[in-house]
């Protein structure tokens, strides 16, 4: 069965909460960047679609790796190829002239926030690419690009942060992809850990 932890977690330390901030930083701007770049290949007109999946993402995950960690580039960029794949569906859909489910227009994937604004502070961490361990003092630990490994006073190339509270799901056989944002409305760095359990 799949089920779904989802908790809060803490920097142990200002420096660890700024690498932190960094690296959901830094994926909110690869997701901008692949967006932005997927979106001026986009021609509504005629309804191509294949021109999106000429974004150079290679040059943007080589960009963004020293901070993020190359598994984590990748990631970003794969959940923005999910949403444009989305995208697409929801607007086949809606030209189905049988299918009267979808009312409203489709519109492409957005931007987490801007430089002016600030960025929404999200990322998406490959299931390989991160720990939990869960006890009196739980933990969850992620990998960081090298650019910022010596940055924080966790072990080699990953940050150590504190899970807050219990998970609802603390045995699983098999942990999927985390995302991590920060959660403005009550100043919290939140997680969400999609797990498979046994059916038993």
């Amino acid at each position: 069965m799949k089920r779904t932890n989802t908790f809060a977690v803490r920097p142990l330390s200002d420096e660890g909460e700024q690498v932190l901030r960094n690296v959901l930083d830094a994926s909110a701007a690869l997701w901008n960047e692949t967006n932005y770049q997927r979106l001026m290949r986009y021609n509504d007109e005629d309804g191509f679609e294949g021109d999106v999946w000429d974004a150079d993402t290679g040059a943007l995950e080589g960009k963004y790796k020293d901070i993020l960690g190359a598994s984590t580039a990748q990631q970003v960029i794969g959940k923005n190829s999910e949403a444009w794949t989305g995208f697409f569906e929801v607007k086949d859909q809606y030209h189905d002239e049988s299918n009267t489910s979808i009312t409203d227009h489709p519109s492409p994937p957005g931007f987490r926030g801007n430089k002016d604004d600030r960025r929404q502070l999200k990322t998406v961490i490959r299931n390989t690419s991160y720990s939990t361990e869960w006890g009196e003092r739980s933990r969850l630990e992620i990998i960081v690009g090298h650019e910022l490994r010596d940055k924080h006073n966790s072990p080699g190339s990953r940050l150590r942060l504190e899970i807050v509270g219990d998970p609802n799901w603390r045995e699983y056989e098999k942990q999927g992809r985390l995302d991590l944002w920060y959660d403005e409305t009550d100043s919290t760095f939140r997680a969400s850990q999609p797990v498979t359990v046994s059916d038993e």
